[in-house]
Protein backbone atom coordinates (compact mmCIF):
# COMPACT_ATOMS: atom_id res chain seq x y z
CA UNK A 1 0.00 0.00 0.00
CA UNK A 2 1.19 3.26 -0.19
CA UNK A 3 2.72 5.95 2.17
CA UNK A 4 1.57 9.14 4.03
CA UNK A 5 4.41 11.57 5.17
CA UNK A 6 3.66 14.58 6.92
CA UNK A 7 6.44 16.70 6.95
CA UNK A 8 6.53 18.61 10.50
CA UNK A 9 2.38 19.02 10.86
CA UNK A 10 1.24 21.29 12.87
CA UNK A 11 -2.14 21.18 13.74
CA UNK A 12 -3.19 17.84 15.81
CA UNK A 13 -6.93 17.67 14.34
CA UNK A 14 -5.32 17.42 11.23
CA UNK A 15 -2.91 14.42 12.17
CA UNK A 16 -5.33 12.82 13.63
CA UNK A 17 -8.24 12.58 10.61
CA UNK A 18 -5.06 11.43 8.76
CA UNK A 19 -4.44 8.55 11.26
CA UNK A 20 -7.99 7.44 10.76
CA UNK A 21 -7.47 8.02 6.92
CA UNK A 22 -4.38 5.54 7.36
CA UNK A 23 -5.99 2.94 9.42
CA UNK A 24 -9.33 2.57 6.90
CA UNK A 25 -7.45 2.40 4.03
CA UNK A 26 -4.32 0.30 4.96
CA UNK A 27 -1.46 3.13 4.42
CA UNK A 28 1.40 3.69 6.19
CA UNK A 29 1.76 7.09 7.79
CA UNK A 30 5.06 8.57 8.41
CA UNK A 31 5.77 11.74 10.49
CA UNK A 32 8.66 14.05 10.64
CA UNK A 33 9.67 16.02 13.39
CA UNK A 34 9.04 18.08 14.84
CA UNK A 35 5.59 18.05 15.45
CA UNK A 36 3.49 21.21 16.14
CA UNK A 37 1.59 19.36 19.37
CA UNK A 38 2.31 16.54 21.67
CA UNK A 39 1.32 12.92 20.45
CA UNK A 40 -0.75 12.73 23.52
CA UNK A 41 -2.57 15.67 23.08
CA UNK A 42 -6.63 15.89 23.47
CA UNK A 43 -7.48 17.22 19.92
CA UNK A 44 -5.30 14.55 18.48
CA UNK A 45 -6.59 11.61 19.94
CA UNK A 46 -10.60 12.80 19.57
CA UNK A 47 -9.67 13.45 15.95
CA UNK A 48 -8.03 10.19 15.06
CA UNK A 49 -10.85 8.33 17.24
CA UNK A 50 -9.77 4.64 18.16
CA UNK A 51 -8.34 4.00 15.23
CA UNK A 52 -4.55 4.93 16.64
CA UNK A 53 -4.28 1.28 17.67
CA UNK A 54 -5.28 -0.32 13.70
CA UNK A 55 -2.84 2.51 11.96
CA UNK A 56 1.00 1.96 11.00
CA UNK A 57 2.59 5.35 12.14
CA UNK A 58 6.45 5.58 11.85
CA UNK A 59 7.80 8.99 13.38
CA UNK A 60 11.34 10.22 12.40
CA UNK A 61 13.68 13.33 14.93
CA UNK A 62 14.11 14.77 11.16
CA UNK A 63 13.90 14.38 7.48
CA UNK A 64 17.58 12.84 7.06
CA UNK A 65 16.25 10.00 9.21
CA UNK A 66 13.16 9.60 6.93
CA UNK A 67 15.14 9.79 3.87
CA UNK A 68 17.18 6.79 4.98
CA UNK A 69 14.19 4.53 6.53
CA UNK A 70 12.22 5.24 3.01
CA UNK A 71 15.28 3.68 0.49
CA UNK A 72 14.47 3.60 -2.96
CA UNK A 73 10.75 4.06 -3.11
CA UNK A 74 9.69 6.65 -5.24
CA UNK A 75 8.57 10.00 -3.27
CA UNK A 76 6.44 11.99 -4.53
CA UNK A 77 5.82 15.84 -3.10
CA UNK A 78 2.41 17.55 -2.75
CA UNK A 79 2.70 21.47 -3.10
CA UNK A 80 0.94 24.42 -4.38
CA UNK A 81 4.33 25.48 -5.76
CA UNK A 82 3.99 22.47 -7.96
CA UNK A 83 4.07 21.85 -11.59
CA UNK A 84 1.97 18.49 -12.10
CA UNK A 85 -1.74 18.06 -11.56
CA UNK A 86 -1.46 15.32 -9.11
CA UNK A 87 -4.45 13.12 -11.14
CA UNK A 88 -1.60 13.07 -14.64
CA UNK A 89 -0.01 10.83 -12.57
CA UNK A 90 0.11 6.85 -12.57
CA UNK A 91 0.52 6.10 -8.85
CA UNK A 92 2.37 2.88 -7.40
CA UNK A 93 1.61 0.66 -4.52
CA UNK A 94 4.57 1.47 -2.78
CA UNK A 95 4.72 5.12 -3.34
CA UNK A 96 5.62 7.89 -0.85
CA UNK A 97 3.34 10.72 -0.99
CA UNK A 98 5.03 13.99 1.05
CA UNK A 99 3.34 16.67 2.36
CA UNK A 100 4.15 19.68 4.06
CA UNK A 101 2.90 21.34 7.06
CA UNK A 102 -0.63 23.51 6.95
CA UNK A 103 1.25 26.88 8.06
CA UNK A 104 3.95 26.97 5.49
CA UNK A 105 4.21 23.67 3.50
CA UNK A 106 7.33 21.87 2.42
CA UNK A 107 10.73 23.68 2.76
CA UNK A 108 12.08 25.56 -0.16
CA UNK A 109 15.58 22.97 -0.36
CA UNK A 110 13.12 19.58 0.06
CA UNK A 111 10.56 20.75 -2.48
CA UNK A 112 13.43 21.71 -5.07
CA UNK A 113 15.09 18.04 -4.30
CA UNK A 114 12.10 16.91 -5.94
CA UNK A 115 12.24 16.41 -9.77
CA UNK A 116 9.95 18.66 -11.23
CA UNK A 117 7.76 16.05 -12.63
CA UNK A 118 7.42 14.37 -8.79
CA UNK A 119 6.26 18.10 -7.59
CA UNK A 120 2.50 17.86 -7.53
CA UNK A 121 -0.68 19.90 -6.92
CA UNK A 122 -4.25 19.64 -6.82
CA UNK A 123 -6.13 21.97 -8.91
CA UNK A 124 -7.77 25.09 -7.10
CA UNK A 125 -9.70 28.62 -8.23
CA UNK A 126 -7.48 30.81 -8.95
CA UNK A 127 -6.77 33.22 -6.08
CA UNK A 128 -6.84 30.35 -4.05
CA UNK A 129 -4.23 29.75 -1.28
CA UNK A 130 -4.38 26.33 -0.35
CA UNK A 131 -6.24 23.21 0.82
CA UNK A 132 -6.84 22.07 4.60
CA UNK A 133 -4.08 19.22 4.91
CA UNK A 134 -6.82 16.62 5.68
CA UNK A 135 -8.69 16.64 2.59
CA UNK A 136 -5.44 17.48 0.56
CA UNK A 137 -4.01 13.97 1.80
CA UNK A 138 -7.47 12.19 1.33
CA UNK A 139 -8.42 13.25 -1.98
CA UNK A 140 -4.58 12.40 -3.16
CA UNK A 141 -4.79 9.26 -1.04
CA UNK A 142 -8.56 7.99 -2.34
CA UNK A 143 -7.22 8.97 -5.92
CA UNK A 144 -4.11 6.50 -5.66
CA UNK A 145 -5.67 3.34 -3.96
CA UNK A 146 -8.54 4.21 -6.88
CA UNK A 147 -5.88 3.79 -9.71
CA UNK A 148 -4.44 0.38 -7.99
CA UNK A 149 -8.33 -1.12 -7.66
CA UNK A 150 -8.84 -0.75 -4.18
CA UNK A 151 -6.76 -3.50 -3.13
CA UNK A 152 -7.41 -4.72 0.37
CA UNK A 153 -10.97 -2.51 0.39
CA UNK A 154 -14.32 -3.76 0.68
Amino acid sequence: MFHIALYQPQIAPNTGNIIRLAANTGCHLHIVEPTGFDFEEKKLRRAGLDYHDLARVSRYPDYSAFLAAMGNRRLLAFTTKGATPYHKVKFLPDDVLLFGSETTGLPDDIREAFPTEHRLRLPMQEGSRSLNLANTVAVVCYEAWRQNGFPGGS
